[in-house]
């Protein structure tokens, strides 16, 4: 494509699964760019990968060992062994309230986006400037903002970590191009990189925070139920050792893994007596940001949400975004997609706004403003992030960071006039 989308990673990787798989997009890259490279994430990873975790050779799809067998039954009441409170269905209302903090407060609820996380994080970091920046009761992230959360869960000294991660990260950073035998591209990097940043140090104030009454949830989807499951981070924070601390990265790792494009998660459970390992991928597949149940947060639900207020960050940008599309598969698909996306938030803000008013709480939003118009060279472009990172620290250190209620639908774009044709309505 000529010119390149502010897309999200969802866009972005649906791209790339269709390029591969139509044999347009080459597997291997030069001597010249494999060393480059490297060179890039040579501070992310120091020791070659795993012979697990290693690519499988070009045209040779890694072979698997046959999962173990289990059934719906046994899936709906597993749970992570020796982490009773782990996790609850994200459609259960039951758990759902019985995880909810003892005491009221602000919650924020942070977007899908990938590389459009850094406005997320700029704009938290502007907050914490402004001294606008509570200490939120309950967070939530789904996608990238999984990996955001628990950096803002656990305080504004993380900002500084924080914006290194959205700032400084290129896309040899988060993946790697070569199959793997369940996706188009491996996230080692990705993995090495949750490792490197979600320290054992971080889970400990993340423990604390839960002590301290407040909540951190993030959400994947187990792919064998098609249900989405809410991770409740501070429980497993607080359970502490290696055990936890893997169970972290893991979920982590599954917030962001997009079907297909990225390997999925397989996190071990026990139900029914027998242990299995569930197939785990992107918290996105099931809506690009969590609030409550979907149960809870119909039009027509007299649900009233324990907070005294929502903050939604949405990582995107909800404008409408004119591209001439190339007569290509890639092409029509990541305009598809990205408009899809803008759909489906502007559906879920619309479902939030409602059940804030019926509840009555305050409603905020901040989403990445129509003006900003800075080019991105391609995925996890840091130059492109950086621009990104400081509008939303500006306008986190403005008088007004969030908005009241959904940003208005647009009209045709800027650039385009309309022209009445001979004959037409008007």
């Amino acid at each position: 494509m000529k010119r390149c989308l502010r897309r999200t990673i969802w866009a972005y990787t649906a791209t790339m699964i269709l390029v591969a798989a139509s044999g347009m997009y080459e597997a291997g890259v030069s001597a010249q760019e494999s060393g480059n490279r490297q060179q890039s994430r040579a501070h992310v990873k120091k020791t070659p990968p795993s012979p697990q975790s290693a690519p499988a050779a070009a045209g040779q799809p890694q072979k698997f060992p046959p999962r173990t067998p289990f059934t719906g039954a046994d899936d709906a009441v597993a749970g992570i062994p020796g982490i009773p409170d782990a996790r609850f269905w994200a459609d259960s209302e039951t758990d759902f309230s019985r995880a909810l903090p003892p005491q009221r407060g602000p919650w924020l609820i942070l977007s899908t986006g990938g590389a459009d996380g850094a406005f997320g994080a700029g704009l938290l970091a502007g907050l914490s400037a402004a001294g606008k920046r509570p200490d939120y009761a309950v967070v939530t992230g789904v996608s990238t903002g999984a990996l955001m959360a628990p950096f803002i869960f656990a305080g504004a000294r993380y900002d500084a970590a924080l914006q290194a991660v959205y700032t400084q990260t290129s896309a040899a950073d988060i993946f790697e191009v070569g199959g793997t035998g369940e996706s188009f591209l491996d996230t080692w990097p990705l993995r090495e990189l949750i490792a490197k940043q979600i320290t054992p140090a971080l889970l400990a104030d993340i423990a604390a925070a839960h002590q301290s009454g407040r909540r951190l949830f993030i959400v994947t989807t187990d792919l064998d139920a098609g249900r989405s499951v809410v991770w409740n981070m501070g429980a497993i924070a607080l359970h502490g050792g290696d055990a936890a601390l893997k169970l972290f990265h893991s979920v982590l790792l599954a917030s962001g893994s997009v079907p297909g494009a990225f390997p999925p998660v397989l996190i071990d459970v026990e139900g029914n007596g027998k242990r299995f390992a569930e197939m785990h991928v992107d918290g996105g597949v099931g809506g690009q940001f969590f609030v409550a149940p979907p149960a809870l947060m119909a039009s027509t639900s007299g649900y009233q949400i324990p907070a005294d207020a929502l903050y939604i960050v949405v990582n995107s940008g909800l404008q409408l975004d004119f591209q001439l599309v190339d007569r290509t598969t890639p092409a029509i698909l990541a305009q598809s997609v990205s408009t899809a996306i803008k759909a489906d938030l502007r559906i879920l803000l619309d479902r939030a706004y409602v059940a804030a008013k019926h509840s009555g709480i305050g409603f905020n939003v901040a989403s990445i403003p129509a003006g900003f118009k800075a080019p991105s060279r391609g995925a996890f472009d840091p130059d492109y992030m950086k621009a990104l990172f400081k509008v939303g620290y500006d306008q986190g250190n403005s008088a007004n960071p969030f908005a009241d209620e959904p940003p208005p639908f647009p009209g045709p774009p800027a650039s385009v006039t309309s022209v009445p044709q001979p004959g037409a309505n008007r």
